[in-house]
């Protein structure tokens, strides 16, 4: 594969509240939950202090997105109220634009009202659905109403439900459909700035995570940059018994694996570790060209 054949040629500039975040050489968004029941890293960031030193230390180690999740997504997971997850988040997006204002900021939510808020009181830069618009049918109008980027995850059902609705008959093409009918949509609100994520580990088996990661170069048909979630999920621990806590390396090879393929954004909880495999996988395409 050479370089002509990713992501990296296509959709390169975002614009993030005129902030320009240039996706020529693939970049990495930190995960921050703030939820006491997220899988990996519930709990673990509950005051100002806490999330500070958090944001820091990613920021430090080369983070360019700081991406904030107030609602755990996790499977067999129910939503909680607006009303709890704005009380959450407002926490720590004003300990993070207080302390570090000019970096930039993803919310990790399906609600408009949620994004509305959030852009409005801490000028958050991105929003990040993992339902696409299907969990709040006033999002696609919200995000067209702030121009702000958009990543647009796949998935089935809800994260109670989701590990139930596996049964494709083309897994690939049903989900470059689903993104081709969202991202025509959003187009025509105005919408250019869309990210794509395949949503690996919602909605579907170990088998079909595996699968969508050896055809992940294929996504690159929808002209659209795409982000990989693969950080310490089930797709690594289960298959190698062992817990999320262990599952360090088995991220790094399965990064590895999409950035070969192309992706611009990879979504980590271990942010040093992914922006050394960042710069390795680019020393090696950099030397095959």
């Amino acid at each position: 594969m050479t370089s002509k054949d990713t992501f990296f040629s296509r959709n390169n500039m975002l614009n993030c509240r005129g902030k320009l975040l240039d996706l020529t050489s693939p970049k990495v968004m930190g995960i921050l939950n703030v939820t006491p029941d997220s899988f990996y890293d519930g709990g673990r960031f509950q005051n100002e202090k806490e999330i500070s030193s958090q944001v820091k230390k990613m920021i430090d180690e080369g983070a360019h997105i700081i991406d904030v999740g107030g609602s755990s997504s996790r499977p067999g997971s129910n939503p909680v109220t607006a009303a709890e997850e704005i009380s959450r988040l407002s926490v720590a997006l004003s300990a993070i634009r207080k302390d570090f204002p000019d970096i930039i900021l993803s919310v990790d939510t399906h609600t408009a009202k949620v994004a509305e808020h959030v852009i409005n009181e801490f000028h958050v830069d991105m929003i990040n659905d993992i339902s696409a618009g299907e969990l709040d049918d006033q999002m696609f109008e919200t995000i067209a109403k702030f121009r702000v980027p958009y990543i647009i995850m796949h998935m089935k059902g809800t994260p109670s439900t989701m590990q139930t609705l596996t049964q494709y008959d083309n897994i690939l093409r049903e989900i470059i459909d689903y993104f081709s009918v969202k991202v025509d949509r959003l187009e025509k609100l105005g919408v250019t700035d869309i990210i794509i994520d395949p949503g690996f580990g919602f909605s579907k088996t170990l088998e079909q995570n595996y699968y969508l990661l050896s055809q992940l170069h294929l996504f690159r048909m929808l002209e659209k940059p795409v982000l990989a979630g693969l950080s310490r999920k089930s797709m690594i621990y289960n298959a190698l018994d062992i817990e999320p806590a262990e599952a360090l390396n088995g991220t790094i090879v399965l990064n590895t694996l999409a950035l070969y393929h192309g992706v611009s954004i990879l979504r980590v909880h271990d942010v040093k570790e992914a922006v050394q495999t960042v710069s390795l996988v680019e020393k090696f395409r950099n030397s095959t060209k």
